[in-house]
């Protein structure tokens, strides 16, 4: 099943040499050409990937690691093949790669499996090492204001049943986090430092390296550090373990692959010590009626059916993005981005009646790394009325809170409208976005 299809064009990266692979972006919405600015949400699929789905479940579809027959070993083999081709897009070993529904079912793992060691229930061999991150009464898991809900009350959930508190590193008013109250709220008696890598409010690229340096001199390295990854892993070269972080989660649909697949990342003594979260058949070794042993991992935190073809498919999205970086280079497209983020903002910024979240002073020096993501509000109109008018135009932005409602409250809102890009949006496609918006306050009579 080949996945690595590219639409022929120039050498040089340009959008539209790939934009064919993409067979909803051709859509009209209401009789306007589609504009899709809502990919930190949902990223479109390449015609491989869903090719590579497809295949499988036409060719060779059958239940993974549980039969002898031709299918099954078939089906597991590439059900393997894509853990080991996911886990190097990320610099990982496969067998530190965890295959889950989704980065929010990676988190609730972690929370959970530390609850479950908080009630005694550890591995064998490896209590005093989980113990280190399980957190007490007095003790403190740290987050961040501009957490996603989906690491953030896990987290809540977590203190709750442990009597620890939850501590937030305030977020500045340029968008980026106040480093020196995090110094403050890092302690000897941190247990969990949880963080995004990208906001997917702001798009701010966080100092996950300085952040880790700082909770392991805080803590004489007793903090597990949890990356959400879902919104750099479609934008930024990643390679988690020289990030530093003891686990990380992204999303397979955030990064041109399917829904209902995702993926948790763990350094080896950190998944070999966490006890399981979810139980049943696919991860034990024996089972009497007075208990059970369970496998090592990953399949030990991989009960039940697997969603094996969604896996294969996300493995595909991967070899589509290294086909596209071996064909253009990786820093084009990289550069490609980048230019998307600059248009995206600075267009923004020259609207009248436009504020940007997070972009106080609109300084531009190159201090703040951002990806192609901004959410914004626009005065005298409420957001889904934004969103309304501009899919009249066929432009899809995202409206809300963006499950980030601490991180609104910080910045004065209850809701704002988000767009972002990927390797298929153009430029043409920010230009006709920030066309549609100019003309939202005069239509509601707010100009």
């Amino acid at each position: 099943m080949s996945a690595t299809s590219v639409t022929e064009h120039a050498t040089a990266f340009d959008p539209a040499a790939v934009r064919g692979d993409f067979s909803l972006l051709g859509v009209e919405v209401g009789g306007e050409p589609l504009v899709y600015l809502d990919s930190a949400a949902t990223s479109q699929r390449p015609r491989a990937v869903l090719d590579a789905e497809r295949s499988f479940l036409e060719t060779v579809n059958s239940a993974v690691h549980r039969g002898a027959h031709t299918l099954a070993a078939e089906a597991t083999e590439l059900f393997e093949g894509a853990r080991a081709t996911v886990a190097g897009f990320v610099g990982a070993a496969p067998e530190q790669l965890v295959w889950t529904s989704g980065a929010t079912a990676g988190l609730n793992l972690v929370a959970y499996s530390l609850g479950n060691a908080a009630q005694g229930r550890t591995v064998p061999g490896h209590e005093d090492a989980v113990r280190r991150w399980v957190p007490g009464p007095g003790d403190d898991v740290v987050v961040t204001e501009a957490e996603h809900h989906a690491n953030l009350v896990p987290w809540l959930e977590l203190a709750a049943r442990t009597g620890a508190t939850v501590r937030a590193i305030p977020v500045r008013d340029d968008g980026t986090l106040d480093l020196e109250a995090a110094a403050g709220l890092l302690s000897e008696r941190t247990r969990v430092l949880a963080l995004s890598h990208v906001s997917n409010v702001l798009g701010v690229v966080n100092p996950v390296e300085q952040l880790v340096a700082m909770a392991r001199e805080a803590t004489g390295g007793r903090a597990l550090v949890v990356l959400d990854a879902c919104q750099s892993a479609p934008h930024l070269a990643l390679d988690l373990p020289a990030l530093g972080v003891d686990v990380a989660v992204f999303s397979g649909h955030k990064v041109l692959g399917p829904n209902g697949v995702g993926a948790l990342y763990g350094r080896a003594e950190v998944l070999e010590a966490l006890p399981p979260f979810l139980l049943g058949g696919s991860m034990i070794t024996t089972v009497t009626l007075e208990g059970a042993d369970y496998l090592p991992p990953p399949q030990r935190f991989e009960a039940g059916t697997q969603p094996v073809s969604q896996a294969v498919a996300l493995a595909a999205a991967v070899d589509y993005q290294r086909a596209v970086a071996d064909r253009f280079g990786a820093g084009a497209v990289l550069e490609h981005e980048r230019a998307l983020e600059r248009r995206l903002r600075h267009g923004l910024r020259e609207l009248p009646g436009v504020r940007l979240l997070g972009d106080a002073d609109g300084a531009d020096d190159g201090s703040v790394q951002r990806v192609a993501l901004q959410a914004f509000e626009v005065e005298g109109v409420h957001a889904h009325d934004v969103g309304q008018l501009l899919d009249a135009r066929g432009v899809a932005v995202r409206v809300g809170h963006h499950c980030a409602q601490p991180l609104h409250r910080r910045f004065g809102t209850t809701a704002s409208v988000r767009a972002s890009a990927a390797l298929y949006t153009t430029e043409d496609d920010v230009d006709v976005f920030l066309d549609a918006l100019s003309g939202v306050r005069a239509y509601f009579g707010v100009a």
